[in-house]
């Protein structure tokens, strides 16, 4: 019976084990496999083959039971995950339902999740920008949070890396507040865009408008090729999974490559628990999993483990997993593990028309979404009453009026045939947050979920420094429309509760003290050196860039780090 035992806890043992198989944990599971490490990747929710498992990927609208709409009864019974842009009949089935993932809402918080392998690698914008050494000096300018231990150069050289590997597109716009990187072919503004960007270089020297930055195979490298992906359609479907691979995903990338070495096992189906740590040998050696379906309990073992579970899942994993030595948590000794937790603050909008350029139209459709205008307030010095800044998006479309006022052969003749309207142009606002002790998340201490784990309480909110910024982002950008002569127009500032934006980050967060931050700069646990955190956790301050580009670049950099540590047997 004995060597049964040791025969299975063989079975269960591996060089390295990653928890989460979204675009962090696809980049910690190609580049652990690659360097020769057994890998396990662990994976919550049902597994999502590329091409085989995206049902809808070709369906035509009148495919549609509800032509693309979603039924009555399901808004209701998930009505956070409902506010979701991509929630559709499409794509549904990508979100988890509300009612079966409960959390405890301490103030009003919209935790957007994609349980399956791939997480919301599959249903991301896609909008990939790097971060300057404006954003990663911010804290130490400002004094909110603490200093990055990194810089610009310490990441440059891995953003290069994941880039070429991603795919990117993207012009090189020489711009300091947004560094440029390793570029396919732009996707180009369309008239009015490009007419708006002419505007403002000519009104402003410090506003940029650019074609927006996106992971699109524009034009496919032999690299991409190599992966089995190929040049991006401009369909615009990349919610439902693209059978193309023409968006960066892990289901179409960094998954399948991991798995070509001969070095990944994927299991699905499989909730993390907790980090088991070892008293006597001072470091974890696991990952206790509690089965999906089957609710079994099961312990996997390896020498290093990277916690790539979307940054409040990283967060109640990290606080669950209690032992003698932490019993706060995981790393915990300061009680900073779930606090200074920040986001994105989406909740602005402005519109408005342009009676010019009446000779073009919009034809087609542009994957990066048009242009994109980077952070230009508090740059060089503090300009305003709040700290750090926004950027933005902007794009422009041309309305086609239809007349359905008749019947018969008049009204087919009326819809076959429409009136071009004015052009329609908007933007919204992408404003950083300031981490505070106040935004924080911890575990419910009564609730549990069906797998004996206990809710996650989110206690995350809006502030002073929020409202001003939305005030300047609504004056700025009305400016900026007014001069390019931009009619009707109509700022949206109603708002959304936190968390819709998508880009929770924090709770976990880098610094160079052990007193006041948990990760140093590799993302290594100070106070447990073989656990790493590679995602949005890990974030000490937010900047206003898109982030899934930088997660990719410190999982890479983590891991290149965590096997030269192995190799020297430091962990």
């Amino acid at each position: 019976m004995s060597n049964i035992n040791i025969d299975t806890i063989k079975e269960r043992t591996f060089d390295a084990i990653v928890i989460g198989s979204g675009i962090s944990g696809g980049w910690a599971a190609k580049e652990l496999t690659e360097k020769g490490l057994k890998t396990l990747v662990l994976e919550r929710g049902k597994d999502v083959k590329h091409v085989v498992d995206y049902p809808t990927t070709n369906m035509y609208p009148y495919e549609f039971e509800h032509r693309g709409e979603v039924p009555f009864a399901i808004q209701e019974s998930s009505p956070i995950v409902n506010r979701c842009y991509a929630f559709r009949e499409d794509a549904m089935h990508f979100f988890v339902k509300d009612n079966e993932h409960p959390y405890v809402q301490e103030k009003p918080f919209d935790w957007i999740r994609g349980y399956q392998v791939g997480g919301k690698s599959l249903l991301w914008a896609r909008q990939t920008q790097r971060w300057s050494d404006f954003d990663f000096e911010g804290p130490a300018r400002d004094g909110f949070a603490v200093d990055w231990p990194i810089r610009y150069k310490d990441i440059a050289p891995w953003y290069s890396y994941v880039e070429k590997f991603a795919g990117i597109s993207g012009n090189r716009d020489g711009l300091k507040e947004l560094p440029d990187g390793e570029f396919l072919p732009a996707y180009p503004l369309n008239a009015v865009e490009d007419y708006f960007k002419g505007v403002m270089s000519k009104k402003y020297t410090d506003r940029h408008v650019i074609s927006a930055r996106c992971a699109h195979l524009s034009q496919p490298n032999p690299i991409h090729i190599e992966q089995g992906r190929v040049q991006c359609q401009n369909r615009v479907l990349c919610q439902r999974g693209c059978p193309f691979g023409g968006y960066f995903s892990s289901n179409a990338s960094t998954l399948p490559w991991a798995q070509k070495t001969g070095n990944l096992t994927l299991r699905p189906f499989s909730v993390a628990h907790s980090i088991i740590y070892d008293e006597q040998k001072g470091k974890a050696v696991g990952v206790k999993v509690i089965d999906t379906n089957t609710k079994e309990e099961i312990d996997y073992f390896a020498r290093i483990i990277f916690v790539n579970a979307a940054a409040l899942n990283t967060n109640l994993i990290l606080l669950n997993s209690k032992s003698n030595r932490f019993p706060n948590g995981l790393g915990n000794d300061t009680g900073l593990l779930g606090k200074y937790v920040a986001f994105h603050n989406y909740s602005a909008r402005i519109s408005a028309e342009y009676d010019g350029l009446a000779d073009y139209k919009t034809e087609g459709r542009n994957p990066a979404g048009g242009g994109y205008i980077p952070r230009f307030r508090n740059l060089h010095k503090q300009e305003t009453d709040f700290l750090r800044g926004y950027a933005a998006g902007f794009s422009a479309y041309r309305s086609a009026d239809r007349d359905t006022s008749s019947l018969g052969t008049d009204l087919k003749e009326q819809l076959l045939n429409p009136k071009l309207g004015p052009w329609r142009v908007g933007s919204h606002m992408m404003a950083e947050t300031i981490p505070k002790e106040s935004n924080y998340v911890t575990l419910d201490a009564d609730k549990k979920d069906e797998w004996g784990i206990p809710l996650l309480k989110i206690s995350v909110d809006y502030d002073e420094n929020d409202a001003k910024m939305k005030a300047d982002y609504v004056e700025q950008m009305t400016e900026m429309f007014t001069q390019a002569g931009f009619t009707n127009i109509r700022a949206n500032t109603a708002g959304q509760a936190p968390g819709l934006d998508i880009h929770e980050m924090g709770g976990v967060r880098m610094g160079n003290d052990p007193k006041t931050s948990l990760l140093n700069k590799w993302n290594q646990l100070h106070h447990c050196r073989n656990v790493f955190i590679t995602d949005g956790a890990c974030m000490t301050s937010t900047s206003t860039q898109n982030p899934s580009l930088t997660y990719m670049a410190f999982a890479a950099r983590s891991v290149d780090f965590a096997v030269n540590e192995l190799k020297k047997n430091n962990l």
